[in-house]
C-alpha cells in the first residue's frame, strides 16, 4: 500500500501514479555530480558522459566500446554507476533483476580509467545475484550482499572474502525482509566504516515470521507455493541485530540496542557517527510512536540514547522529509557536532539542528507550511535549501533559509513557475537540474545556477514550455467543503463540449490513505490513465479529493487525525465531498462511480458499503478487504495494534461492511500478489455471497501487485475497468 519514493531524480522515473502502482513511462540513471560540483556524469546513447558547467561541454569517460566485456559484442546497459572518491574508478551495476518492487539484483563490473580495464565482480557468485556493491571510501575494496551474506572484494587482487556465513532467506544479511523494504524502503543494509576497515550492518531474523503462501497455478503443472516472510498486524516484528564487522578477522560486534522482548522494536536507519567507532541509529518502538536516537561505541557495542521525539500518533519516517537516504546517509553539520532532523512536534514538518549529545537544539525553519523534502545544505554559505508549499498544498517550490534559524525563508523557485518544482543540486549548491511541470506543463528539465534561479548559457527551457502549453487543458482545480466544515483540494476534468444545461456521470478517482496524494499541480495528475478512450470526450466528470488523512503539506493535525481511523475518517470526509459536488447542477447523482487501487481499491469498497446512496457504481483494484490481514510496520503505524483496540479494525475493514453492497462493483485483483494478498479478494468475496450480494469479479492469475506481467494484461485489464464502466455509469450529458 506504500510507494517507493524516486531518489530525489538520480533515478529519473515520469510516472503516472496509480494508487502507489507506478507505470513506468521512461526511466533511466539519472546524473551524478562530481565532487567538485561544477560538472555531472551522465550515461547518454550507451556512453557515460561528464558534462562541466557552466557550458556543458561534455568529456567521454566511457565509450560503447569500453563499456563492452571481453568476449562479448554488446555494451553493459547499465541500470546505475558510482565512482570511487578521487573519480578514478566507475562501479556499474547491470544484468539487473526485480526484488519485489525495485531492481535491485545483478552484476557489478569496475571499470579503471587509468588501466581502461573494465573488470566483473563476485567471479564465483551466481549469476545476477549481488546486491547494493559500493566502493570502500579509500577505493581499494569493494563490498557487496549476494544470497544473505555480505562479501567484499579486493580490487587489486581480485580476493574475495566472505564476512557472514549464516544468512538464508530467513536470516538475512546486509539486507531486509519483506516488510523492512516495503514500509521502510531499507533495501541496502551496510555501511562502510570512513576508514574503510569495518562495515556495519543490519541483520534480520526471520525464522519466526511466518510465511504468506502464494500459489502458482501457471508456471508448472503441478501448483507451487511461493513462500513470502510476512508478519500481518499483530504478529510481532522479526528482530534485528546491529553488527560491525571487522575486514581484517571477518569478526563481528553486536550492539546492545535494548528491544521489547515481547512486542520488539524497529532500526529503520543506522549510519557511521562521523567518525570510525560510533554509530548513529534510529530506534522507533513497536508503536511507532516514540523514536529514539542512539549512538553506538563499535568496539564495545554500548549504545546511549541522545535524542527522544514521542507523538501520540506515530513518527513518520525519514524517506517522507528527506529521501535522497533511501539508500544511506545523514546530515552532519560542524564536523560531526550537530546533525539536521526534522519533526512535527510544534504541528508542521521543521527542521532542527541538533548537537550530537543531544542536549541542545536549534529550529531552522519556522512558520505555518511543512517542509516537505531536504534538497540541500550548504554550510559554507550557511543555507539549507528545502522543498515547501506554504499557500498551496497542490504544489512544491524550492526554498532556502539560514542555518542558525534566523530570518524568514526565501523562495527560490520563480514566482511566475506556478506548479510543481524537483530539484538535484550540486554539492556547493551553485548548479541544480531542475525539473518542472504544473497540470498543463509536460516535465521540462533544465540546468540551472543558484540561488538566482537562472538558466545556463542563457536558457529559458522551464519558461518556454509554460509559455507554449496549451492551458485548455480542461482540468480545474476546486476546493469542496463538507456540512462538517471540513475543506478539501480536488481537481476536475469536465466533458469535452461541456453543456452547464446537461446532466454528466461523475467518477471519482480515490486512494485516501496516509501514503496517498491525489491532487497535484503536475502534469499527467489528472490523466484517465486506466481508461481506453477519452472520458472528457466520452463525456464523464472526473474527479480527486484529497480527504484528511493524506500526506498534504496542511500540518500534523490534517495528517495525523486519521491514527485509529482508517476506514471512517478518510471514507466519511470522501463521501461528505463527494454530497457536495452532487449538489452542483451538471451532476447525475443517479450515474455516480468510484474506482481506485490498492488503499484506493479499500476506500472504494468502503464508499460502496458504507455510502450506497451516494456511490452506484465501484470498481475496486488489489483491495486490503480486511486490515487485520495487511502488514504490521504499516498497518499498526497507522491503526495500533489490534490486541488492544480491534473493533477499530474491524470497523475500518471493507469485509465489515459488505452487506450494504446496493449498487454495482467490479473487483479485480492478481493471485500472486505479495503485497495485498489475494486472501483479501478471498474474504470479501465470502461476505458478499453470504449476503447474496451480485457482483463481478476478475481475477488475473500470477499478476502481482501491479498487475502488468504477462501478456496482454495491461490491454485486458484497461478494457475490463472501461467496458464495466460504460456499461453501469452511462456515459455522456443528458
Amino acid at each position: 500500500m506504500s510507494v517507493t519514493p524516486s531518489n530525489s531524480f538520480r533515478i529519473f522515473l515520469f510516472f503516472i501514479v496509480t494508487a502507489f502502482v507506478p507505470i513506468v513511462l521512461f526511466a533511466q540513471e539519472g546524473i551524478k555530480w562530481n565532487k567538485t560540483g561544477n560538472g555531472y556524469y551522465q550515461f547518454e546513447e550507451g556512453e557515460l558522459g561528464l558534462y562541466t558547467l557552466p557550458k556543458q561541454t561534455k568529456t567521454v569517460i566511457l565509450s560503447k566500446k569500453q563499456l563492452t566485456p571481453e568476449g562479448k559484442t554488446a555494451p553493459l546497459s547499465v541500470q546505475s554507476f558510482s565512482f570511487t572518491a578521487d573519480e578514478k574508478k566507475v562501479l556499474l551495476f547491470a544484468n539487473t533483476k526485480k526484488v519485489w518492487r525495485l531492481r535491485t539484483r545483478g552484476d557489478y563490473f569496475v571499470f579503471d580509467t587509468n588501466t581502461g580495464a573494465l573488470t566483473k565482480l563476485g567471479k564465483n557468485r551466481p549469476a545476477s545475484s549481488l546486491m547494493f556493491a559500493k566502493f570502500s571510501p579509500d577505493g581499494s575494496k569493494v563490498a557487496y550482499v549476494s544470497e544473505y551474506n555480505l562479501y567484499v572484494e579486493d580490487l587489486a587482487s581480485g580476493n574475495i572474502q566472505q564476512l557472514t556465513m549464516d544468512g538464508n532467506r530467513k536470516f538475512i544479511n546486509g539486507t531486509f525482509d519483506w516488510v523492512y523494504e516495503e514500509e521502510f524502503f531499507c533495501r541496502d543494509g551496510f555501511r562502510w566504516s570512513p576508514d574503510s576497515k569495518h562495515i556495519a550492518y543490519w541483520q534480520i531474523d526471520a525464522r519466526k515470521t511466518k510465511d504468506y503462501l502464494m500459489i502458482d497455478n501457471t508456471d508448472s503443472i503441478y501448483p507451487f507455493a511461493v513462500p513470502v516472510e510476512y508478519p500481518i498486524a499483530g504478529e510481532p516484528p522479526s528482530p534485528f541485530k546491529i553488527g560491525v564487522v571487522d575486514i581484517a578477522s571477518a569478526k563481528t560486534q553486536w550492539m546492545d540496542i535494548p528491544t521489547d522482548p515481547v512486542l520488539q522494536s524497529y532500526v529503520p536507519r543506522m549510519e557511521w557517527a562521523a567518525n570510525n567507532n560510533e554509530l548513529i541509529i534510529q530506534h522507533l518502538n513497536r508503536y511507532q510512536n516514540q523514536s529514539d536516537l542512539m549512538l553506538c561505541n563499535t568496539q564495545t557495542g554500548a549504545s546511549q540514547v541522545i535524542y527522544t521525539e514521542k507523538d501520540s500518533a506515530w513518527i513518520d519516517i525519514q524517506p517522507l522529509w528527506d529521501e535522497d537516504y533511501s539508500y544511506g546517509g545523514w546530515d552532519w553539520l560542524s564536523g560531526g557536532k550537530e546533525f539536521i532532523w526534522a519533526s512535527e512536534k510544534d504541528g508542521w514538518r521543521h527542521l532542527y539542528r541538533v548537537t550530537r549529545d543531544g542536549k541542545k537544539e536549534v529550529k531552522i525553519t519556522n512558520g505555518d507550511y511543512d517542509v516537505m523534502n531536504i534538497s540541500a545544505i550548504d554550510e559554507k554559505n550557511g543555507y539549507v535549501y528545502f522543498l515547501a508549499s506554504p499557500t498551496n498544498a497542490t504544489q512544491k517550490y524550492l526554498y532556502r533559509t539560514r542555518l542558525n534559524g534566523k530570518g524568514p525563508a526565501e523562495r527560490v523557485s520563480p514566482a511566475n513557475q506556478e506548479g510543481t518544482h524537483e530539484y538535484d543540486l550540486s554539492p556547493t549548491a551553485t548548479y541544480a537540474q531542475h525539473i518542472f511541470s504544473n497540470i498543463y506543463t509536460p516535465f521540462t528539465i533544465e540546468m540551472i545556477s543558484l540561488p538566482d534561479h537562472k538558466g545556463l548559457n542563457g536558457g529559458h527551457e522551464v519558461n518556454d514550455a509554460v509559455a507554449k502549453a496549451d492551458k485548455n487543458s480542461g482540468v480545474e482545480f476546486f476546493k469542496v467543503k463538507t456540512e462538517e466544515g471540513i475543506e478539501m483540494d480536488g481537481w476536475m476534468v469536465k466533458p469535452k463540449n461541456f453543456d452547464p444545461n446537461k446532466k454528466y456521470p461523475v467518477v471519482f478517482y480515490v486512494y485516501t490513505e496516509p501514503w496517498g496524494q491525489n491532487v497535484k499541480d503536475q502534469f499527467g495528475a489528472a490523466s484517465a490513465w486506466l481508461y481506453r478512450g477519452d472520458m472528457a470526450a466520452d463525456g464523464y466528470v472526473y474527479i480527486s479529493i484529497d480527504n484528511r488523512g493524506t500526506p498534504v503539506p496542511k500540518g500534523r493535525t490534517w495528517r495525523k487525525v486519521i491514527y485509529r481511523n482508517i476506514g471512517k475518517i478518510n471514507i466519511r470526509d470522501q463521501a461528505m465531498a463527494a454530497k457536495e459536488v452532487c449538489k452542483w447542477p451538471f451532476i447525475d447523482t443517479s450515474r455516480t462511480a468510484v474506482w481506485g487501487w490498492s488503499g484506493g481499491g479499500s476506500a472504494t469498497l468502503n464508499l460502496m458499503f458504507q455510502f450506497p446512496e451516494i456511490y452506484k457504481t465501484g470498481i475496486s483494484i488489489a483491495a486490503v478487504g480486511s486490515i487485520f490481514t495487511y502488514d504490521n510496520i504499516y498497518q499498526e503505524r497507522y491503526m495500533g495494534l489490534p490486541q488492544e483496540n480491534a473493533a477499530d479494525y474491524v470497523q475500518g475493514s471493507p469485509v465489515t461492511h459488505a452487506k450494504n453492497l446496493k449498487g454495482n462493483l467490479l473487483y479485480i485483483h492478481g493471485t500472486g500478489d505479495d503485497n495485498v494478498h489475494y486472501q483479501n479478494a478471498e474474504l470479501l468475496i465470502n461476505e458478499l455471497v453470504k449476503n447474496n450480494k451480485q457482483f463481478q469479479l476478475m481475477s488475473y492469475p500470477n499478476r502481482t501487485h501491479s498487475i502488468s506481467e504477462g501478456a496482454g494484461t495491461r490491454v485486458h485489464l484497461s478494457t475490463l475497468y472501461t467496458t464495466y464502466l460504460r456499461a453501469h455509469c452511462e456515459p455522456g450529458g443528458r
